[in-house]
């Protein structure tokens, strides 16, 4: 392994990706014509949401080239099979970028990109099996983590940095090569990703970076020492991803939503319901996720029982349980019953008291009544004189002396 030639490539991922960075940045705020009166410019949108495109070409080219130039001579198959299903992932995200797909779609073209660095590293077929899972499952939990700004970039940082560790401790270092430049490359996107974020990963940046991560920690734990206890210390390191996808289908299974339906309902998304800051967010992740990572890093070291891994583990999953509380969804509204406005009761129960306090016709001897159900008594009843009655007065007193006074 050429260690000089490892620690080149990261400082070339390093200017490459802040030089790439400012080109974009400067592009995507340039003044753009909106399409609609009053619209943000799209193409400056597009920008901005690419900007993970700068962190795959500088972290793919610095790799590239000290892959090319012998840094990885020990182990040249397995970091030319990694950085070329990185780069699937990659292309994959940028499609998505364009023209959003359902998430159903990816899984096969992420099944075979880890197929390709599965086979390209010469793993058992058992032990080959499970790595295509697991770098399935790791790069989606870190892609989901891109929802606010900075985090997936941090997260990402003290992750690679983890595996750059576990990777020099190894027996096979030249698998540090690609978290050498990734741990270079996200340092210097922060810079543009930090809140308020000029620049976003989108799906290319975050897929690359998930995929990355995932590859690295399963061909490091391929190449570990018979004697360490990687098997239980690699997986450690992606406890935050883990967390955050347990975290959203838990509780969409309880709200009975769908668990592909992305909604805000993260581990980010929660901590802002209690008032953090998207800073400290994207800090206290980071934070989280160094503890794991630390413990993982000493316990594949051998300087720490592995007994000491289930100390994140608790917390972890304390901690997933108690943002569970934390409200996520809107409550359902509920259709309230159609009531009538008060001034229409009130006139309705005024024309009903009107027509009411209305007796109807007496009529006097020898009259003829209307039919029942043709008008009022007061308009069609008469007396034998062809005298329209006149109905009492609402006093209550009878007709007959009412009569007896007219007459």
């Amino acid at each position: 392994m050429n260690v000089l030639g490892i620690i080149a490539s990261g400082v070339a991922a390093l200017f490459i990706t802040v030089a790439l960075a400012k080109v974009a940045r400067r592009a995507a705020l340039r003044p753009h014509a909106p399409d609609e009166p009053g619209g943000r410019a799209p193409r400056a949108e597009a920008l901005r949401a690419a900007g993970g495109a700068t962190v795959v070409l500088g972290v793919g080219a610095a790799a590239g080239g000290a892959l090319w130039l012998g840094a990885a001579d020990d182990a040249a198959s397995s970091v030319a099979g990694l950085l070329a299903g990185a780069g699937i992932a990659a292309a994959l995200g940028l499609v998505h970028d364009v023209k959003p797909f359902r998430a159903v779609f990816r899984l096969p073209v992420q099944t075979a990109a880890a197929i390709l660095v599965v086979c390209l590293a010469g793993l058992s077929p058992a032990a080959g099996a499970l790595a295509v899972l697991w770098i399935v499952l790791v790069t989606n939990a870190f892609a989901l983590l891109d929802h606010v700004d900075g985090l997936l970039t941090t997260v990402g940082l003290v992750t690679a940095a983890g595996l750059l560790a576990c990777a020099a401790l190894g027996e096979d270092s030249a698998l540090a090569l690609l978290p050498t430049a990734l741990v270079a490359g996200l340092a210097g996107f922060l810079l543009h990703n930090w809140h308020p974020a000029r620049l976003r990963l989108g799906a290319s940046g975050a897929q690359f970076i998930g995929f990355t991560l995932a590859a690295s920690g399963a061909l490091i734990q391929a190449a570990a020492p018979p004697g360490r206890t990687a098997w239980a210390a690699l997986p450690v390191l992606a406890t935050v991803a883990l967390a955050d996808t347990a975290l959203v289908l838990i509780s969409r299974r309880r709200a009975a939503r769908s668990p592909l339906r992305d909604t805000d309902d993260h581990i980010a998304h929660r901590l802002r319901r209690v008032r953090v800051t998207v800073p400290g967010t994207s800090v206290l992740l980071a934070l989280w996720a160094a503890v794991p990572v630390a413990t993982g890093t000493l316990v594949y070291a051998d300087l720490l029982h592995p007994a000491f891994l289930l100390l994140p583990l608790a917390g972890t999953v304390a901690a997933v349980f108690a943002l569970l509380r934390i409200p996520a969804y809107a409550p359902p509204r509920t259709t309230r019953p159609r009531t009538t406005p008060p001034r229409t009761a009130a006139r309705r129960t005024t024309a009903s008291t009107t027509g009411a306090a209305i007796p109807s016709a007496a009529f006097a001897p020898g009259a003829t009544g209307p039919a029942p159900g043709n008008g009022t008594a007061s308009a069609s009843a008469r007396t034998a004189a062809r005298h329209p009655t006149v109905p009492p007065p609402p006093t209550g007193r009878s007709a007959a002396p009412v009569a007896a006074e007219r007459s």
